[in-house]
């Protein structure tokens, strides 16, 4: 452990992140296991990307934290239900709740609500699932943890959001929606949850490369956009946005909260 993990405010606390194995979930997972936090994350994993997982959770017990992960579908009830269960497990014992929340799950659809030819629309199945995965799921961990005593005075929940919450881009209408209504979720929950002092605020990287951004056709653009508006000259990336939350985690205020933070170097405010 470092000197800097050793004097953290963090050292001893556990973060849960929810899409934990790449983007910002995992630079997240580093950057807190730096400070000296511990990690249970969820990913979502085939066999091909497995080796990936394992080693950003070496990189997290080399940083002298603990690490605890589980490979699952992050949206599915009983799976929820399964990880909320091992977490209470531990935590119970030590009597104090998750310090970090981090919802980071970027899995939905991108297809055009009109298409030419029906087929190549978006489905309502479609629509469902990545609401449901991108921002309902939020609220039905963060209900069920709260439920179990694991969120509590203290904790911190943050949820990843985009420009394009309020900006249109060519099939990403679905994730757009998803992303608004996950801003909506935040503000909600920061009211119901502030009598128990946890926060509660979205994160609004600036276009950043990842996988789940790679995804989305005409990427590159948007990239080399941010690149040539940004006033740093430069894209945000994964780190820049795990050093705001890191340092946001680290705070005992509890007064910031409902907020939609930008982290993206002024790039929203130029472009």
């Amino acid at each position: 452990m470092s000197p800097a993990a050793s004097s953290s405010p963090l050292k001893g606390h556990w973060a849960l992140i929810l899409g934990a194995s790449s983007g910002f979930g995992e630079a997240t997972a580093l950057r807190l296991a730096q400070a000296g936090m511990n990690i249970f994350g969820v990913h979502l994993d085939r066999h091909a990307t497995m080796p990936h997982v394992a080693e950003v959770i070496a990189h997290i017990r080399q940083a002298g934290s603990e690490a605890v992960f589980f490979n699952l579908n992050a949206a599915a009830a009983e799976k929820r239900a399964d990880v909320v269960t091992s977490i209470s497990a531990r935590l119970t014992p030590e009597g104090r709740p998750l310090r970090v929340l981090l919802h980071s799950l970027a899995f939905g659809t991108l297809k055009p609500y009109v298409a030419d030819s029906p087929r190549d629309a978006l489905t309502q199945a479609q629509m469902d699932m990545t609401l449901d995965v991108m921002a309902h799921s939020l609220v039905y961990w963060t209900q069920d943890l709260v439920a179990r005593g694991l969120l509590g005075r203290g904790s911190k929940i943050f949820a990843m959001t985009s420009a394009g919450d309020q900006r249109i881009w060519p099939t990403y209408g679905a994730v757009s929606a998803a992303k608004a209504a996950l801003e909506s979720h935040i503000r909600q929950l920061a009211v119901e949850l502030a009598p128990k002092g946890i926060a509660c605020n979205c994160i609004r990287a600036g276009v950043t490369d990842t996988p789940a951004l790679r995804k989305i056709p005409g990427s590159d653009k948007l990239l080399q956009g941010a690149r040539e508006r940004n006033p740093s000259g430069r894209a945000t990336t994964p780190e820049d946005v795990a050093e705001a939350i890191a340092t946001l985690a680290a705070s005992d205020s509890g007064w910031l909260t409902g907020n939609v933070i930008g982290v993206d170097g002024g790039e929203d405010i130029v472009g």
